[in-house]
C-alpha cells in the first residue's frame, strides 16, 4: 500500500489515523520458516525446484479469518484469509458460484471497518489486476461488481491490459484511468505479488494513490 509523494489533497480519508485498526492485523516478518534446510541461501534438497514441477498437491484455503498486512515484491497488501494445508482448493473455490458473494460480503464488510466514512466520500473506487486466462466470468471482477453495488464505490473492470500471461516482470498498459484519486486494486489469491506492484507502478504514474487487498494471502 503505497502512495504518491505529492498526493496530499482530495485523498478522501487516507490520511486518516489507522493505528487502532492496524493493531489487530497480523504482520508477517519475512523471516525464514523453522525447518528450513537450505545452506548458505542454497537449494540445498533441490525442495524449490521440485516444487516448480510438482502438481500432486494444490494450495488450498480453510477460510479461518485471519486479517494480515503482508510485504511482498515491495509493496504491503491486506488479506482476509490464509493460505492453509486443509480446506478447499483454489481450482474448487474459483470454480463454485457461491464463492463470489462470499467473497465480496466479507471484502466488502472489511473495508467498510477498515476506511470507515471514507468510502463514500466519492474519492474511492475498486479495480482488479488484468485478466489473463478467464476473460470472461472472471472471478475476481465478478467479486468486484458484487462490491460496487453494495458499497456504492465505482467499479472499473480493465483499468489495465497484460499482453503476456507471464506473471513475473509482466509490464501493464493502461486502458482506462479511474477519475478517482485513491483505487482499491482488489485480487482474489495474492502469490508473488507482482501483479499488485505491476499495478501500483501503473497507477502511481498518473498520481493515483493505491489500496491493495486479497482475498487468500496464497502463501503460508
Amino acid at each position: 500500500m503505497k502512495r504518491p509523494e505529492n498526493a496530499d489533497k482530495n485523498t478522501g480519508g487516507l490520511l486518516a489515523d489507522v493505528s487502532s485498526i492496524l493493531a489487530d492485523f497480523e504482520v508477517a516478518d519475512g523471516s525464514p520458516a523453522l525447518g528450513d534446510l537450505s545452506r548458505n541461501g542454497r537449494d540445498i534438497f533441490a525442495t524449490q525446484e521440485r516444487k516448480a514441477w510438482d502438481k500432486s498437491t494444490e494450495a488450498r484455503c480453510n477460510f479461518d479469518f485471519r486479517p494480515r498486512i503482508t510485504p511482498r515484491a515491495g509493496l504491503w497488501f491486506l488479506s482476509l484469509w490464509q493460505k492453509s494445508l486443509m480446506g478447499r482448493t483454489l481450482s474448487e473455490i474459483k470454480s463454485d458460484p457461491a464463492e463470489i458473494p462470499h467473497f465480496a460480503d466479507a471484502v466488502s464488510d472489511f473495508l467498510v471497518k477498515f476506511l470507515g466514512p471514507a468510502l463514500s466520500s466519492g474519492h474511492w473506487c475498486i479495480c482488479t489486476s488484468p485478466k489473463r486466462r478467464h476473460k470472461e466470468h472472471n472471478f475476481a471482477s465478478l467479486i468486484c461488481e458484487q462490491i460496487h453495488r453494495q458499497l456504492q464505490i465505482p467499479f472499473y473492470e480493465d483499468v489495465a491490459f497484460c499482453n503476456s500471461r507471464q506473471r513475473i516482470n509482466a509490464v501493464f498498459t493502461l486502458n482506462v484511468l479511474p477519475v478517482e484519486p485513491n483505487v482499491i486494486v482488489f485480487d482474489d489469491f495474492v502469490t508473488t505479488g507482482s501483479t499488485l506492484k505491476g499495478m501500483h507502478e501503473l497507477l502511481l504514474k498518473h498520481g493515483k494513490n493505491t489500496l491493495f487487498i486479497a482475498g487468500i494471502n496464497n502463501k503460508l
